[in-house]
């Protein structure tokens, strides 16, 4: 009879497994409907231009214009990752756009910046919404210059018809590019995140069902499973950046640095799943695997489109998020070892340690 309970029970958990995994596409299914900070870089000071950037801001309100000043300012907005595009209006637009009207016409010049690194979805996506401006722009543009000239009455020569018909030459251009490794902070997500599992659990094993002779011996103990996470973590990192330049024909500029970086991330990975292992026990388990599974859409969608309590209540307990950020800013931007998740990570690791060597006044002794 008890054999048969599992017959019902296969019902309960296959119908949690689906509901499990249904919820975990939520994010991507109903994305907010947020706007991208971009920036507006108007370098020309005359009335043409800040007109133009008024219509510009009055037709793309998908965007939250950020007004910059300097071009340096606005590489220090890239830099930071605090935009994910721009649009630039030259210091001569109003002299050309005063040109159109002469017999020596020349096109006005617009700039679209989109920042690539910060994440490769939405520089997709704003590439084409840039194009899309663009080919609005030059329709309004052109239908107010037709218009001024049928008001006046003015005869069109071949070469202004021309250029009435497109009157803006667009350009785009890409910052901080991510080139063939586009995938590669996801790519390495799961192989890290897997592996750094698999060795909490392994070690967890180790310590399971174990008796100490004293407290200080416990420690020593607990002091062997933090060294041999840490050595885990050197081999993970290492090896999956080998495996990617072998399997994936990666080229990764700074591989020291990300390889470093990710034995940093997968170290303590490690600890933080032994240490709640070590207190809590098996029930541990199924929220690190659950945590891969809501974790991986939410890595691929711009912050400002998770819903709140996404971004409120999930995003913050995902310490795989600082794999995903740390790596990107190794990869795509400055390609330093030392920024805000390599801190986050070091003291994940260290709380984490902690926890596992306070385990050591709670162990058994013989």
């Amino acid at each position: 009879m008890k054999q048969n309970k599992f017959l019902f029970l296969s019902f309960i958990a296959v119908f949690i497994i689906l509901f499990v995994f249904s919820a975990t596409q939520i994010p991507i299914s109903h994305p907010k409907n947020a706007s991208l900070p971009v920036a507006l870089v108007v370098e020309d000071s005359q009335a043409g231009a800040t007109q133009f950037a008024h219509q510009i801001q009055t037709k793309a309100t998908q965007f939250e214009w950020v007004k910059v000043n300097s071009q340096k300012e606005l590489k220090s907005l890239f830099e930071s990752q605090a935009i994910y595009g721009a649009v630039i209006i030259p210091k001569d637009f109003s002299k050309q756009m005063a040109s159109l009207q002469t017999a020596s016409p020349i096109p006005t010049q617009i700039k679209f910046v989109v920042n690539e690194g910060k994440n490769v979805t939405i520089a997709n996506n704003l590439t084409q919404g840039f194009q899309a401006m663009g080919l609005q722009l030059n329709q309004l543009m052109s239908q107010q210059l037709f218009a001024q000239m049928k008001q006046k009455n003015i005869q069109l020569t071949a070469q202004q018809a021309q250029l009435f018909a497109q009157p803006i030459q667009s350009t785009l251009s890409k910052v901080n590019e991510v080139g063939s490794l586009k995938t590669a902070p996801l790519s390495f997500f799961q192989p890290v995140w897997m592996a750094s599992l698999i060795g909490a659990v392994l070690l967890f094993f180790s310590s399971k069902n174990r008796s100490f002779k004293s407290t200080k011996q416990a420690i020593g103990f607990r002091f062997i499973q933090i060294g041999i996470s840490c050595l885990l973590g050197l081999v993970i990192g290492f090896s999956v950046l080998w495996f990617s330049t072998w399997m994936l024909n990666y080229s990764i500029q700074h591989f020291s640095v990300a390889a470093l970086f990710l034995s940093l991330a997968s170290s303590a990975f490690i600890l933080i799943i032994l240490a709640c292992m070590s207190w809590i026990g098996f029930a541990a388990l199924p929220i690190f695997v659950l945590l891969m599974f809501f974790g991986l859409p939410l890595l691929q969608l711009a912050p400002e489109m998770l819903p709140s309590f996404y971004a409120d209540w999930i995003m913050p307990w995902l310490p795989f998020q600082f794999l995903f950020d740390g790596l990107r800013e190794i990869l795509f931007f400055n390609g330093s070892f030392w920024n805000e998740s390599t801190v986050t990570l070091t003291w994940i690791g260290i709380i984490a340690a902690l926890f596992i060597l306070s385990k050591s006044f709670l162990n058994k002794t013989v």
